[in-house]
């Protein structure tokens, strides 16, 4: 069964406090360099994958997209999403990102935020996106860095007495697979992999990788939030983009 811990009431009414704060990763690290990396819009067809509350889409849309199909497995966030970022352009579907179909060659580029990790099988999403998009077409995805989903515990700050952070413990890297965490709730369910498996698997279903980014925060960020100063001891996020050359 694929995981929704998006649907679940505790984790989702956190979960939306967190992001409705406007102070978050999401706002001053992981989404100004996933948006940096879009290639220019106008008139591309997009799918957005895990789009949660069509944030993203909205974003695509507002800069020259003629279509955006949203993904999201979980019906709160959907339905949010069409309350909040409904738009006529936009086609929310609520389904698993694993059983989602479309033809080949639907769409010119494929963006998805934080959602990649959630999945199971890589490989086999890989070769459904390849299909999916048209000769040339892009992939940008944004995961958690596997430096951060490594260890099996997934508690890696070390800290003093004082609770300053010390150290950020890597353990059990080549030792792919699933990982449970507590947040908010427990069993949260992600997927570590490698950074030689995520190239690899990526150049073997027919794309090439153009870049990888490891996000800085932006000044902003830096400022109101005063803790993503860390991100230059160990990255949270790992973005990548790659094109469908064959």
């Amino acid at each position: 069964m694929k995981q929704n811990i998006y649907d679940h009431p505790t984790f989702f009414k956190e979960y939306m406090n967190l992001r409705e704060s406007g102070l978050t990763y999401n706002d001053f690290l992981e989404q100004p360099a996933m948006k940096a990396e879009l290639p220019n819009l106008n008139g591309k067809k997009v799918l957005d994958l895990g789009c949660g509350i069509g944030g993203l889409s909205t974003y695509c849309i507002q800069n020259g997209c003629i279509s955006v199909d949203a993904v999201d497995i979980s019906s709160n966030m959907i339905n949010i999403a069409k309350n909040k970022n409904a738009h006529q352009q936009i086609e929310y579907i609520c389904t698993p990102i694993e059983e989602f179909e479309r033809p080949k060659g639907s769409y010119d580029l494929i963006v998805s935020s934080l959602a990649i990790h959630y999945i199971e099988d890589f490989a086999a999403l890989m070769e459904k996106l390849s299909l999916f998009l048209k000769h040339n077409g892009l992939f940008i995805f944004s995961i958690e860095h596997p430096i951060v989903t490594a260890r099996k515990e997934m508690r890696n700050w070390f800290k003093d007495g004082k609770g300053d952070k010390l150290y950020w413990a890597l353990d059990h890297y080549q030792e792919e697979g699933k990982r449970e965490q507590q947040w908010y709730v427990d069993g949260v369910i992600k997927y570590h992999r490698t950074i030689s498996t995520l190239v690899n698997t990526i150049t073997t279903t027919g794309f090439m990788v153009e870049k990888m980014i490891e996000p800085l925060p932006t000044q902003e960020g830096l400022e109101l939030m005063p803790k993503l100063k860390n991100e230059k001891r160990r990255p949270s996020f790992l973005i990548i983009k790659a094109s469908k050359i064959k």
